[in-house]
């Protein structure tokens, strides 16, 4: 009703008045911890931000099956090549959850895959670095999902409906890849001397990348503030920077590993373990599309979306027979 009357009133004094009007109704709702649903109203600018996080973050579920999927038939024994497998299908699963909860706020699943193809649409700077052993697998169930988890978990209370909900769902399943990565990584620390390095060789690689997943310092974010506001995120990408380190710091002394970082230390004070200077200019180059695996990662999607043309246009043409014969019936 609001949006009919904005858009047949000639006058554009009244329309603006009306806007902010429903722009205040809209902030009481979120003040008020009510969750947006599809249909209800609100301001484009809350509808862009949603499709651009979500779409991203659906992004990486899918891009990010590719460095793992890449070690499904190498996997150490059946059982690992069985978790394994199950983790890159819930990662598929995931990327369709949040595809179809983009979708709700106006976007086609086809538009959003067009965009991640094209190079238009980014993902996350984690999935641009190579997995070269066995060990890089258990390194990024340990922290990469674990980061995620981070991350994810305050979106299970985001303002947006779909979103949070899919997240539910989400982050249950993380938690179980997080668990199979760090067993992987006990499992090499506890072993010979040679597998013993092979775990600290995985840590030193993704590390650094892990802290960057979180985003930029808060001084350079450029939507923290209005997306707390509008409570599609809980906490800045600094404080849940800060909170990963301190629970993964503790979990790499029990694994007998060492953090590749000189500057690391526990203040007392704060009761925080203080970490040292993040190269940001590392990170920039990789989301400019410029990290190790940028060309390959993109390279892989898109031919896996050519081949996959057939099934597309195949089930295309059963639904449009189906809807013909439903017709004649």
């Amino acid at each position: 009703m609001y949006t009919q009357a904005l858009n047949s009133n000639p006058d554009k004094g009244s329309a603006s008045l009306e806007d902010a009007e429903l722009s205040a109704r809209f902030q009481a709702r979120v003040d008020a911890e009510e969750r947006i649903e599809p249909n209800d109203w609100m301001p484009a600018a809350y509808r862009r931000t949603l499709t651009r996080q979500i779409s991203q973050h659906a992004h990486s579920e899918i891009v990010g099956m590719l460095p793992e999927g890449n070690w499904i038939t190498r996997a150490p024994s059946l059982r690992r090549k069985a978790a394994l497998l199950a983790k890159v299908q819930d990662e598929c699963g995931h990327g369709l959850y949040l595809y179809a909860a983009a979708e709700t706020l106006g976007t086609s699943r086809e538009e959003l895959i067009d965009q991640l193809l094209s190079g238009k649409a980014k993902y996350s700077s984690i999935f641009n670095y190579p997995v070269p052993t066995w060990a890089d697998v258990g390194a990024i169930g340990w922290l990469v999902d674990g980061a995620a988890i981070m991350n994810q978990i305050p979106l299970c209370r985001c303002s947006y409906g779909p979103y949070a909900r899919a997240m539910i769902r989400v982050c249950k399943e993380e938690s179980f890849h997080q668990r199979q990565g760090y067993e992987i990584m006990l499992t090499l620390s506890r072993g010979n001397d040679e597998q013993k390095a092979m775990a600290q060789d995985a840590l030193n690689r993704w590390w650094w990348p892990c802290l960057m997943m979180f985003g930029p310092p808060d001084t350079e974010s450029q939507h923290s503030d209005q997306s707390t506001t509008w409570k599609i995120k809980r906490f800045s990408n600094d404080e849940l920077r800060q909170k990963f380190v301190d629970a993964t710091v503790p979990q790499a002394h029990f694994l007998g590993l060492t953090i590749p970082d000189a500057s690391l230390h526990y203040d007392e004070a704060s009761g925080h373990w203080v970490y040292g200077e993040i190269d940001w200019d590392e990170f920039r180059q990789v989301i400019a599309g410029n990290g190790p695996c940028n060309r390959d990662r993109l390279a892989a999607r898109r031919k896996a979306h050519d081949e996959g043309a057939w099934v597309r246009e195949a089930a295309l043409a059963f639904v449009a027979k189906s809807a013909n014969a439903s017709v004649a019936a």
